[in-house]
């Protein structure tokens, strides 16, 4: 008797944990139930995939987007349209919002505004503050949470815990991998005179190597001392891939595309204020030193850290101006594009997005194309070139730094759960986006 599926993906090369092969897919009730020849199979729907690789779905573990409190700059609709618009099917979602999410209240508005209205699934970090020590034990294993994040330098918003006790008080605490934001702030402090009016190449020599290094130096002797693991956020500098790199027991490594893409002082001689980042983007020397890591395996994950602002806000003038810029749409294509230039292969790319954010946090049913699975699913054309463009951004924000950059490699469908949400820049069905479930918290 013919198998019979909600969906099949036929022909498409399949990237998974064996390597690369032709194969069908077929999925019911939002897993992956079969991989192989579906021939003789029928579903409900059919997606014709011959000539396109098919990948686990893409999860970005660093967004802002902004809701509650900053939505005239996104919110948990427009930022999870502009994931999948760009190949993304997971978001873990950052707490530096108003109100804070530092609370289980918060964490469960948070979910509560996000089910079945974002278009992606997600999870939400908490943020670990000295005021909430006491409740991380059970923050951290709440149901959507994707961990307990700190900030250790000051970036948007007011969230922050720059003393070694308070880092320490809040490990002591931790059983899941705490990230953090690694900027010294007293550092930050003594050094804002070299920030120079109007001139925002001025901000990576205010927000120095040195200011990131010795601060990931402090946490990673404390996490040490108090045998925590930790996830340190977009690494940029040279110097601390190389310290990293002694520190793999207890320390995961994220880098960002535009850490990898972008380089100073060209990025702010064309973009300006929208090259402003935190931490920022820096010279040759350091960006080839995170090719490197990745190239070692000391990188584990990429990120897109999007951090939307609006065009009024970027364009005040510098140091009055916030740091942040668009990332989630353009992750897979600026990826694919360095892909296409054999800067890192096509499954280095699925470990960095997929496996090695489930293998970190522990994420029950994705990361992988496999039987049991959730059918997410990020479908690419590696041979198509596009032109990266403003009005392509579905963010509320409307601009990337990559408006008019021609990349080669492109995403094609985006699909959650066996939902087809994106197909050919069209949104193909209405939003349906869940929160993730992660090992650690099942009992939850």
């Amino acid at each position: 008797m013919p198998q019979t599926f909600d969906l099949i993906l036929k022909g498409g090369i399949v990237v998974n944990h064996d390597g690369r092969a032709e194969r069908d897919v077929g999925v019911r009730d939002g897993t992956i139930v079969a991989i192989g020849d579906l021939s003789l199979a029928s579903a409900g729907r059919e997606v014709d995939c011959r000539g396109l690789h098919i990948l686990p779905g893409v999860i970005d573990t660093q967004v802002h987007f902004r809701e509650p409190g900053l939505d005239h700059k996104e919110d948990l609709e427009t930022g999870s349209r502009a994931a999948v618009m760009g190949g993304v099917t997971t978001v873990f979602e950052m707490p530096n919002t108003d109100p804070q999410t530092t609370s289980a209240e918060a964490l469960a508005d948070k979910i509560k505004r996000g089910h079945h209205r974002m278009h992606c699934d997600f999870a939400f970090w908490v943020g670990g503050t000295h005021d909430n020590l006491n409740d991380i034990p059970d923050l951290e294993r709440l149901p959507g949470a994707a961990g307990i994040k700190v900030f250790m330098g000051s970036s948007t918003g007011s969230l922050l815990v720059e003393d070694d006790e308070g880092i320490a008080n809040i490990l002591r605490r931790t059983r899941r991998r705490a990230a953090f934001h690694s900027e010294d702030e007293a550092m930050l402090r003594e050094r804002k005179n070299l920030r120079i009016e109007g001139d925002p190449l001025s901000h990576p020599v205010w927000r120095s190597a040195e200011v990131a290094l010795a601060c990931t130096q402090r946490l990673v002797r404390i996490a040490k001392e108090t045998g925590a693991r930790i996830h340190v956020l977009h690494v940029s500098t040279a110097e601390e891939m190389a310290l990293l790199k002694n520190y793999k027991d207890l320390a995961s490594v994220e880098v960002t595309p535009h850490h990898l893409t972008l380089v100073a002082p060209d990025a702010y001689e064309r973009l300006g204020t929208y090259a402003q980042m935190n931490p920022p983007v820096r010279d040759e020397f350091h960006r080839h030193a995170l090719w490197e890591g990745l190239d070692e395996g000391i990188a584990d994950i990429l990120g897109s850290d999007h951090a939307p602002h609006t065009r009024e806000e970027k364009d005040r003038t510098y140091p009055n101006t916030p740091s942040g810029m668009t990332g989630v749409q353009t992750l897979v294509p600026i990826m694919l594009d360095h892909v296409n230039a054999s800067r890192l292969t096509l499954e280095r790319f699925v470990d960095l997005t997929s496996a090695g954010p489930k293998r970190l946090f522990g994420i029950a049913k994705k990361g992988r194309i496999a039987a049991g699975y959730d059918a997410d699913f990020t479908v690419v054309d590696l041979k198509r070139r596009e032109t990266i463009t403003n009005d392509w951004i579905a963010s509320k924000c409307g601009w990337t730094p990559y408006d008019g950059v021609t990349v080669t490699g492109w995403p094609v469908g985006t699909i959650v759960r066996g939902n087809v949400v994106m197909w050919e820049g069209a949104l193909d069905a209405p939003s349906r986006g869940e929160a993730v479930r992660f090992e650690e918290t099942l009992k939850g």
